[in-house]
């Protein structure tokens, strides 16, 4: 019960604030009204997993087929009677339905179902990449690399009780050896690599076929790593159409890689592979530091958070926060920075100021001025101005410094096969750009903010924080949006006949690139059809207990009164107190914690430990979650056995008190997934006294309607998850604000000291019908029913048969009925501690189902009166609960039977594996007298798009014996630095043609980097040289693609002399120098910079590059390195 003086001081408040006010309790109440089945028919989408729609329907068991932790008699056998609040099926108060397969969205491929966040803390997938050729699906996490096999993923392979925690129900894959956690991905195909940038500045590449060679395989190796970027992150790399990898990091440092370096130190054997990666090391160009546009400005020194290679255009586009910078990726030149408007920008963004200078002028703008003593009211009130003004400084704080950024920032970057580029920014913003970053248009479908993006022919996909997936047509007209997950999407990838969502907390969906379509209405159908073979029932019990303690600490004894039935039947134990601590310095000090992302004290800590101890933690119970706010503390605890299957523990606290500031009255909360279901727990301390049933239903309301579930202070997983918080998007991260969370649960349990009294009784009548055990009596006149009944009050939910004496007030330490409160105030016996709740039962008779998968029932509800320790009693309720769980290892299964053997999905999916035809004008092109050759390519379809690339297969030259030597591919584009196609990239409407030029450059550049710095460079003369072309040709619903071949050969009859240089000095490099790496580049830039070469020695085998390396190494050793210049600076 709340103290004589917390109660004074909250009058003398109210007082000097005017606005004291007072309520009466009702006159007359209506009787209970069975609810109506026909009030909860309107389905709502709030899942990831399954959510129903009214007319959805599915096979409802009878209780005997239930299994899990305990069996049972009949469902209804053992229940206690319920008492049902009115306003249930109404708006918010609705209960969700659920159903087999979600009605608004395509049926996924589940390829990784959300694992427990719990499991997944140092291993979060964070990258996602997939190469069609391979059909492999390739993950980045915390911890190493996984790949998927596409056509695996509907075999036996991963599940079962030896597969790790969180794995156990996915599609089988294959993993790498731990590594630093990978923050991006990119892929390689023509190589068939795998790069991946890492968080300690390392970039690491994986051969594709070393990943596929089955489940038994060992963990497989890097076949490459160097050290990229020391001490900064690998926060952005992108493969450009000339091979080069380029990688982006903290401070608006990017770096390129020259690929010949790379290809020569992947062609070294496992020995050599060390000094290949120092090698390549130091043959990075840093292009930030010299990158200049017209003089005005240079890139930003902002984090490179995206990158992306411009193939129509052979352009290179880095993205901060607030800015974009455009390369040619040919010239490494920077041609172009502008801000999120389009406008040009300055030469550097401003250092962000620290938090503490704001912290700082907040406290020199307002100083304190001493007063006299005044009252302890006084004192308290100030003490809670003090608080809520520096709650309001740490917020101006927040969102002036580093804690909260601008509202509006790029988040995604893709290019539409139109030649488009598509920014995504924080309030779901989508602008579209052309290949100069010239502003076309904007436009916004979501008021989330974007994460990723991904193309593939007419069409373009979009992941929201808020888990919606749209999808657009290259204009950004908006064709399809659904609920993809329950968390943000933060990566994309397209790979067979499906694109590739991450999820937030790390599951993986597939979804049908037809989609919407007809395809998703039979599979809908058909897995709904076979829901029998993948339903699985559970049944748990619960123990949920409340008990206001009055400040004091409980014994040992009274604590295994209270919960020391846990040790025979009960899985899970959840436990609310309430004032486990009071006074104004308590609350001072909580809510000054609270304003810093603080929370717990010694005392909560204390009923943590001891009921830990009543439990025996550590051995037949684990804890899984708790939350405290000033004197509120709840606290979860599930047996060993069915730990496995709880976790995405999220915490939330409302203060109610003084203002709705102040935590000696409000709520807290946890919500826990239990076999894939969301249960929460609300542990609530309501206004005290009489009159303020008003006041007691508002905080009721205030709770319901604002508590927000955040991951738990100092939680593990929190340390290593991704933090999207709500407060990066203004209009938040969900689709509709309107609906509370706990209105999106399965089941919602509320307990704690609400506070409701007896009504139009005296204390000597109610102390009479108590020793009498009229409860029946007594229940009419209590508070709580009545407003229930009259649906102001916990709509909708559920209340055991109360057969326990009232639980308040007594007088500590005296024990029985006796010991109700015979001072002065005598204060009238009232039931201020209960336990409500609310599955997912729309109607009382509903069984559990797909349908209705969470039913619960009321074994026992009941109060310890031997307890004294507090002026009130511990109560606790038992529930039996039946879950309906999806076991998506058979549903994948039955997924892939499905897609076999269905006729009309075979005939669908044929059909949208077709691509258009396309007819190209030559197979042939001879460039010479740096001639434009013009190549149209013809879309022959008249019904649907046409999207190409061209991809450079092979080149080779020509050496002065006429014999050929052959270069392997410059990675996935690899278009050779003498060739020029544009546009390699597009988008060709039905019976329509593409013109794409191809041109030759007759010189060229050699450059030597060596440690960012260009330390020599020479032209070199385009000598005759063979290119194979490969045009792709795919549609907008599938990968499958046509290709074309074209021979592509520069001749060159007579070698006229190359532009007259003038260089500045001809000296004997140093060491330094010849351990550095050649490059080429145009030569558009100034000639007289570079040293004149005619004569190269043609590239020799991987062997024989190998010992000459081995040689060049112990010359640099020895001294004789100007001996060996000649050779090594053509490598």
């Amino acid at each position: 019960m709340d103290s004589d003086d917390e109660a004074a001081a909250a009058v003398a408040m109210a007082r000097v604030r005017g606005t004291l006010r007072k309520s009466v309790s009702s006159s007359s109440y209506a009787q209970p009204v069975p609810r109506d089945a026909a009030a909860a028919a309107a389905a709502r989408s709030i899942d990831d997993d399954t959510v129903a729609s009214a007319s959805a329907s599915g096979t409802q068991p009878h209780a005997s087929a239930l299994h899990g932790h305990h069996d049972g008699g009949g469902r209804r056998g053992g229940a206690l009677p319920e008492f049902v609040g009115e306003g249930g099926g109404e708006g918010i108060y609705r209960v969700p339905l659920r159903a087999a397969m979600h009605p608004g969205r395509p049926p996924p491929l589940e390829v990784r179902p959300h694992p427990l966040r719990e499991t997944q803390v140092g291993s979060f997938l964070r990258a996602l990449a997939c190469e069609p050729g391979r059909r492999q699906l390739w993950a980045g996490s915390e911890s190493g690399v996984r790949v998927w096999g596409l056509d695996e993923v509907f075999a036996a392979g991963c599940g079962g009780a030896g597969a790790r925690r969180g794995d156990e129900e996915s599609a089988p894959f294959r993993e790498s050896v731990p590594v630093p956690p990978v923050l991006c991905v990119e892929v390689d195909a023509a190589n068939a690599l795998v790069w991946t940038g890492h968080k300690d500045g390392r970039i690491s590449s994986w051969r594709m076929d070393l990943a596929g060679d089955g489940d038994d395989a060992p963990l497989f190796k890097e076949a490459l790593t160097w050290q990229a970027h020391n001490r900064t992150p690998v926060l952005s790399m992108v493969i450009t159409s000339y091979g080069e990898i380029w990688s982006g990091s903290d401070g608006g440092v990017i770096k390129a890689w020259p690929w010949d370096v790379i290809a020569k130190s992947l062609s070294l054997t496992p020995e050599e592979k060390h000094i290949a990666g120092l090698r390549i090391e130091r043959s990075y160009i840093d292009l930030r530091n010299n990158a200049t546009a017209g003089n005005i400005s240079s890139f930003p020194a902002a984090d490179v958070k995206h990158m992306l290679a411009d193939h129509s255009r052979a352009k290179i586009w880095c993205l901060t926060s607030m800015a974009f910078a455009v390369w040619d990726a040919r010239t490494r030149e920077l041609l172009k920075v502008f801000g999120m408007d389009g406008q040009v920008e300055s030469a550097r963004l401003e250092t962000p100021v620290m938090p503490e200078q704001f912290i700082e002028e907040e406290i020199k703008a307002k100083p304190v001025k001493k007063d006299k003593p005044q009252s302890s009211f006084t004192f308290f009130q100030k003490s809670r101005n003090a608080l809520m003004g520096a709650a309001g400084a740490v917020r101006r704080v927040a969102t002036k410094g580093t804690f909260v950024e601008d509202n509006r920032r790029t988040e995604a970057v893709v290019q539409a096969m139109n030649g488009t580029v598509w920014s995504g920014c924080t309030d779901g913003l989508i602008i579209l750009w052309d290949g100069n970053g010239n502003r076309l248009q904007e436009f916004q479908h979501h008021c989330s903010s974007v994460q990723c993006m991904k193309a593939l022919g007419e069409r373009v996909w979009v992941g929201y924080a808020s888990g919606i997936i749209q999808v657009m047509d290259v204009e950004g007209n908006l064709l399809a949006e659904w609920t993809g997950h329950s968390c943000p999407v933060i990566q994309m990838a397209i790979g067979g006949s499906y694109v590739f969502t991450l999820a937030h907390h790390g599951g993986i969906r597939g979804w049908p690139l037809a989609s919407p379509g007809p395809l998703d209405d039979i599979l809908r159908t058909e897995l709904s059809n076979r829901e029998l073979s993948y339903r699985r029932l559970v049944n748990i019990r619960m123990l949920v207990g409340t008990w206001n303690v009055g400040q004091e600490k409980a014994s040992y004894e009274s604590l295994m009164s209270w919960l020391g039935r846990a040790f025979f039947d009960v899985d899970l134990v959840v436990v609310g107190l309430q004032e486990v601590e009071m006074g104004a310095g308590v609350l001072a000090m909580a809510a000054a914690k609270e304003s810093v992302g603080l929370e717990g004290s010694a005392n909560g800590q204390w009923w943590i430990d001891n009921i830990g101890k009543t439990l025996d933690e550590g051995i037949s119970f684990h804890r899984v979650g708790s939350r405290q706010l000033a004197g509120l503390l709840i606290a979860a605890w599930a047996r060993k056995d069915l730990k496995p299957h709880v976790g995405d523990v999220d915490a939330a606290a409302v203060p109610c008190g003084f203002g709705r500031a102040i935590g000696n009255k409000g709520g807290v909360g946890l919500r826990i997934r239990v076999y894939d279901r969301r249960i929460c727990f609300v542990n609530n301390h309501f206004a005290a006294h009489l009159e303020n049933v008003s006041r007691r239903n508002a905080d009721f309301d205030h709770i319901y309607r604002t508590m927000t579930f955040n991951k738990p202070h100092g939680s593990a997983a929190s340390a290593t998850s991704v933090q999207l918080h709500k407060t990066v998007n203004a209009n938040g991260n969900r689709e509709d604000e309107d609906i509370p969370e706990m209105a999106e649960a399965d089941m919602v349990v509320f307990l704690g000291d609400f506070n409701y009294r007896l009504y139009g009784i005296t204390y000597d009548e109610a102390r009479d019908m108590v020793s009498q055990r009229s409860f029946d009596w007594l229940r009419e006149r209590d508070q709580l029913q009545a407003e229930m009944r009259a649906g102001k009050v916990f709509q909708g939910m559920r209340e055991g048969l109360i057969r326990f004496p009232p639980t308040y007030k007594f007088q500590r330490h005296l024990p029985g009925l006796a010991g109700y409160d015979s001072g002065e105030k005598k204060r009238i016996p009232a039931w201020c501690d209960r336990i409500l709740y609310r599955d997912s039962r729309d109607v009382l008779t509903a069984e559990c189902s797909l349908e209705c998968p969470v039913v619960a029932k009321i074994t026992s509800y009941e109060a310890c009166m031997n307890v004294t320790d507090s002026d009130h009693k511990p109560v606790r309720c038992a529930f039996s609960v039946d879950i309906a769980r999806v076991d998506e290892f058979i549903r994948r299964q039955e997924y892939g039977k499905i897609l076999e053997s269905d006729k009309r999905l075979r005939f669908l999916l044929q059909e949208s594996h077709l691509v258009p035809d396309t007819i190209i004008s030559t197979n042939n092109i001879i460039l010479e007298n740096q001639e434009h050759v013009v190549l149209r390519i013809t879309n022959d379809c008249q019904r649907t798009k046409a999207a190409f690339v061209i991809l450079c297969e092979s080149q080779s030259i020509t050496k002065q014996d006429g014999t050929k030597s052959e270069f392997p591919p410059r990675a996935s584009f690899g278009l050779p630095l003498w060739l020029e196609v544009e546009p390699s990239v597009g988008l060709i409407e039905p019976g329509q043609t593409m013109e794409v030029t191809v041109h030759h450059e007759d010189y060229y550049t050699q450059e030597v980097f060596v440690n960012g710095v260009l330390q020599n460079c020479w032209c070199e003369v385009t000598r005759d040289k063979e290119a194979v072309l490969l045009i792709n040709v795919t549609g907008s619903t599938s990968t499958e693609t046509i290709t074309h071949r074209i021979n592509v050969r520069h001749c060159c009859s007579t070698i006229s002399a190359p532009p007259p240089i003038n260089p500045p000095s001809i000296t004997t490099p140093s060491v330094d120098v010849l351990s550095g790496e050649a490059s080429t580049r145009s030569s558009k830039k100034n000639p007289s910079n570079y040293l004149q070469r005619s004569d190269f020695k043609p590239l020799g085998s991987s062997e024989v590059f190998t010992s000459e390396f081995r040689d060049h190494l112990e010359s640099e050793a020895s001294g004789t390195m100007s001996a060996r210049l000649e050779h090594y600076l053509y490598y």
